[in-house]
């Protein structure tokens, strides 16, 4: 470059800085700081209570109080002067998502199967990896999964634990969800054979030693099968059945067993007889469609729960393959059941099936979860009284700007870059976007490390391309 160009270019940088200079600089919210049980109110956002008696609104605000939801309405009067004051504007205000299936302790191996079919992780995740996993690794992959589902907007997950090798593992799990701060349903399931397997019998030291209150945010559960044996014991320490089923007649070996504490997951090659046993019994439906799908489980059966008079919950499943978002459950279910439904009209069909909405499916990703997960009088929809478990999403981002249907929006246009702000319980766990009070870097290191030596253990590469 000679001198004249180099001034040229010089010249350059200076007036593309004073162009930069007078553009106007973009808009920051306040973070204003939340103490342990201050009242918050969330300020003028759009509201989708999911309560038909509270209603939605164009424009309200939402009381925290504590731990509680307090007020919902629009220009909410009477409220303190110390209440901590969070402008809600271009957000959607609404109950936190409620999945209620994931194998949490696997988080640490995220994305470590894309191509996989159901032959291939029973091989590898439940075979090889879990036989490797140390109570550690169990309390790691839990605690990421968590996190994860936090950042996304899931404020209540059913882990569905069949990572029991040991009392140990057990522990672990569990060490992880309360570290997390996320609502969950520990659901106590079996592991690797062995000696120290103490399933199903060591749900009654876990009901003495970690769930001798309902009035918490970790609950219990039993995940199982159809299996009448277990399903006494957990109905002894009075904890709900989770249970894998795609078919086969299994679950008539079952059925006089078979009552309202029960959530059937998959449910994807069931016979008519079983679908009308889970009906007449009162049971629940959980449906992972992107991995039945992605697997081969069969045909996601949303259209079947629903002619049955079953409202489906959602739930993730693994994360060795799909994202642990509720966004991606919630388009799945959308999208295939009003394929499944329009390609009946199309041949001919008359009285088809009615097409889901947009606000039936979230319905199913937030208060039929909280019905399955058995914790519907604590969350689910913003009603006061219940625990304050909301969500703020962001509505002036790019790829929902601007907002012209919220329902639309949640279901169609959003992920998890759209969630802003997440209450469990009136604590605040993400704001503007972050997590709080979360070392992300120590997560990385434990997850890796973690990862690492599940890696070395089993055998596989340890290449990131393949």
């Amino acid at each position: 470059m000679n001198r004249r160009d180099f001034l040229m270019a010089g010249a350059g940088v200076v007036t593309s800085r004073a162009v930069l200079a007078q553009q106007p600089r973009r808009t920051v919210r306040p973070v204003p700081r939340v103490v342990p049980s201050q009242r918050v109110l969330l300020k003028g956002g759009t509201v989708l209570s999911l309560d038909p008696k509270v209603g939605d609104f164009d424009t309200a605000d939402v009381l925290i109080d504590g731990s509680k939801i307090a007020a919902v309405g629009p220009n909410l009067k009477d409220v303190s002067s110390g209440a901590v004051v969070i402008d809600a504007t271009h957000c959607i205000v609404m109950p936190g998502f409620v999945d209620t299936h994931r194998h949490m302790w696997e988080g640490q191996l995220r994305g470590i199967l894309p191509d996989g079919r159901l032959s291939d992780y029973t091989r590898d995740i439940t075979g090889a990896a879990r036989a490797v996993f140390r109570p550690e690794d169990a309390r790691a992959g839990d605690l990421v999964s968590a996190l994860g589902a936090i950042n996304a907007g899931v404020t209540t997950v059913l882990d569905w634990s069949h990572i029991g090798n040991s009392p140990e593992h057990t522990d672990a799990a569990i060490a992880g969800l309360r570290e997390s701060g996320l609502r969950a349903v520990y659901a106590f399931g079996g592991g690797t054979a062995g000696p120290r397997n103490q399933f199903p019998q060591d749900i009654r030291r876990l009901r003495t030693k970690h769930f001798s209150s309902n009035d918490q945010l970790l609950t219990l559960a039993m995940a199982t099968g159809a299996d009448a044996s277990s399903w006494a014991v957990a109905r002894e320490v009075g904890a709900p059945i989770t249970l894998h089923v795609n078919g086969a007649g299994s679950l008539m070996a079952v059925a006089s067993a078979m009552r309202s504490d029960c959530t059937y997951i998959h449910c994807n090659l069931l016979t008519e007889a079983e679908w009308r046993l889970i009906a007449s019994s009162g049971g629940h439906v959980s449906i992972a469609g992107p991995i039945e799908m992605e697997m081969g489980h069969g045909v996601p059966p949303f259209q079947q729960a629903i002619d049955h008079g079953i409202r489906p919950s959602l739930s993730v499943d693994v994360e060795t393959e799909m994202p642990g978002d509720l966004f991606t459950q919630m388009r799945t279910a959308f999208t295939l059941q009003r394929m499944q439904v329009m390609a009946r009209e199309r041949a001919g069909e008359k009285n088809a099936p009615k097409l889901l909405t947009v606000k039936e499916v979230v319905e199913f990703a937030t208060i039929q979860g909280a019905k399955d997960n058995a914790l519907d009088h604590k969350i689910g929809t913003l009603t006061p009284g219940k625990d304050a478990d909301v969500i703020l999403l962001r509505t002036d981002r790019i790829n929902v700007m601007p907002l012209n249907k919220a329902y639309g929006s949640v279901v169609l246009g959003m992920d998890t870059s759209n969630v802003d702000t997440v209450f469990i319980a009136g604590k605040m766990m993400k704001q503007n976007g972050e997590l709080v009070g979360v070392d992300l870097a120590r997560i990385n290191r434990m997850a890796q490390e973690s990862r690492d030596y599940i890696l070395s253990k089993t055998g596989w590469p340890m290449t990131r391309i393949r």
